[in-house]
C-alpha cells in the first residue's frame, strides 16, 4: 500500500523558481499524485550573508521505503550541484523529507518527522496549504495548529 510522504522544497542559488520547478518535475518520476504548494519567498536561517529562499512543498504517494525516498531526494540535490559545505548556507536545491506517514524513525542517515519541521514557518506555511490536518507524529498535534503557534 503506498505512503504518504510529504517533502520541503527550497533555493537561494542559479535561478530558484527554475530550480524549484525542475525538482517538482523531477519528483513526479517517485511520487504519485504529486501536489505542490505555491511558492514562498523567505529570508534565510543561519548565515545571513546570502540571497533570499525560495521555498515551496510536495505532498505525493510512494511505494518506497522512507530511506529510499531520502537516497532520491538527495540524487536529486546532487544532480544540481548540492554542495554540503556550510550548514544552512547557500544552496541550488534543497529537498527535505518532513513526513513520511506516521513514521517516527531516527538513524544515522533519518530522523522521522524531520526534527525540525515543527519550528520552520518557511516549511508549515507551505505545507499547510497541502496538508493542514496531516498531525506530527510525535507532537499529536496538526501541522496548521503548529504554525499558528509561531511567530511571524
Amino acid at each position: 500500500m503506498p505512503s504518504s510522504v510529504l517533502v520541503a522544497l527550497g533555493s537561494n542559488l542559479a535561478d530558484p523558481p527554475t530550480q524549484l520547478a525542475s525538482a517538482v518535475e523531477a519528483l513526479g518520476s517517485e511520487l504519485r499524485e504529486l501536489r505542490v504548494s505555491r511558492p514562498y519567498w523567505t529570508d534565510p536561517v543561519g548565515p545571513v550573508d546570502q540571497p533570499r529562499f525560495l521555498n515551496a512543498a510536495a505532498v505525493g504517494r510512494t511505494d518506497a521505503s522512507p530511506e529510499a525516498v531520502l537516497e532520491f531526494l538527495q540524487r536529486l540535490e546532487a544532480l544540481q550541484g548540492r554542495e554540503r559545505t556550510t550548514r544552512w548556507g547557500p544552496r541550488t536545491r534543497d529537498l527535505d523529507l518532513l513526513l513520511y506517514d506516521d513514521v517516527v524513525l531516527a538513524s544515522d542517515t533519518l530522523v522521522l518527522p524531520h526534527p525540525e519541521l515543527h519550528k520552520r514557518r518557511f516549511v508549515l506555511e507551505p505545507a499547510c496549504e497541502l496538508v493542514p490536518h496531516w498531525r506530527h507524529p510525535v507532537l499529536g498535534r496538526s501541522l496548521a495548529d503548529l504554525l499558528a503557534e509561531l511567530p511571524q
